[in-house]
């Protein structure tokens, strides 16, 4: 038996995983707030089902403009009792000696303090109700570190911590969490930005190996989502069978 959520927020669902996400509940009949900073394309999917998604334009960078958004939706969609915070990104893979500041920040205010604040905004509403379900998306990164992942890496290791604190705090309120967190997935446009646009370099990430797809990240976050209620996935991951663990690095003769 499937237990639906009926009004769903989605970050970051202009392409990808969230698009995917909001196509998964939007079919099974799910209200669904797809927020993004790219209206255009969110109001192309909100075509596919203009009476159940409402695309709303939102850059989660800025937090007064995420406050209000969220606690000033139509009453049609207010009721908020799934959140999926998707939106995030990762910058460069080069060494932390060389990175960029400017992709720090922007990792951190997109990863950490855009996912907070959405969290924070609606957590409140759903423990009055006595119901709801906040899915983060995290990454197999929080946990096994790789030459390059450095400030990403850390935003998704607070991903996983603040989730399982999330869960230590919403007992007994009847609010459900969960960290969805992947491996390598392919088809979206996350390793072009990484690689700013370069699609070679962001193909070859890929090459000689299937990856997962959105869809099949889409299906992970739907049955989290969708289990009896005294049922709650704390943490899920979840990776290609052609990837694994990695040995440690040796610098011989350091």
């Amino acid at each position: 038996m499937s237990y639906l959520p009926q009004i769903a927020v989605v970050t970051g669902a202009s392409a990808g995983f969230g698009a995917a996400f909001v196509r998964r509940f939007a079919r099974a009949g799910v209200r669904v707030v797809a927020t993004a900073r790219r209206l255009d394309r969110l109001q192309g999917l909100a075509s596919e089902h203009p009476d159940l998604i409402l695309p709303l334009e939102l850059d989660l960078q800025d937090t007064d403009a995420v406050r209000r958004a969220l606690t000033s939706l139509p009453a049609s969609h207010a009721a908020v009792d799934l959140l999926i915070n998707n939106a995030g990104l990762a910058l460069g893979l080069g060494p932390a000696q060389t990175a960029d500041l400017s992709d720090w920040d922007q990792m951190l205010d997109t990863n950490v303090r855009g996912l907070i604040h959405c969290t924070h905004a609606l957590l409140a509403g759903m423990v009055e109700r006595g119901r709801g379900h906040v899915i983060h998306l995290g990454s197999v990164a929080g946990t096994q570190p790789y030459p390059g992942g450095n400030v990403y890496g850390a935003t998704k290791a607070f991903v996983h911590q603040f989730s399982q604190n999330l869960r230590s705090d919403l007992h007994g309120t009847g609010v459900r969490m969960s960290c969805i967190e992947p491996g390598m997935c392919g088809g979206t446009e996350f390793s072009e930005v990484r690689f700013r646009g370069d699609a070679d370099k962001a193909q070859a990430v890929y090459a000689g190996m299937t990856p997962l797809t959105a869809e099949d990240v889409a299906e992970a976050v739907w049955w989290t989502a969708t289990l009896p209620p005294h049922f709650n996935v704390n943490t899920m991951e979840i990776m290609p069978t052609a990837q694994s663990f990695a040995g440690f690095q040796v610098a011989r003769g350091a």
